[in-house]
């Protein structure tokens, strides 16, 4: 499903937009702005997976894969499914 939207620009912008769309081979002014929402949306993306890295780097060490697997297979032995 399309949503529509209008937006207003002053005479300057709309300028703009008309040669981007015009120098770039866009078909409409809404496939231009649509290609600058992607883009907007992909640099959104980045930030947050920059942020969760960062995040990540700077937490406390985690424990070593043999011990999480070593206490996970004791608690399926303890509760084994049916």
């Amino acid at each position: 499903m399309t949503a529509t939207m209008n937006i207003s620009l002053p005479e300057s912008l709309k300028s703009f937009v008309d040669e981007r769309v015009k120098s770039r081979g866009y078909g409409s002014h809404s496939e231009y702005l649509r290609d600058l929402v992607r883009k907007d949306e992909l640099e959104a993306a980045k930030d947050k997976m920059r942020s969760l890295l960062m995040e990540g780097l700077n937490s406390p060490p985690g424990r070593p894969w043999d011990e999480v697997k070593s206490d996970l297979l004791h608690r399926a032995q303890r509760h084994p499914t049916a």
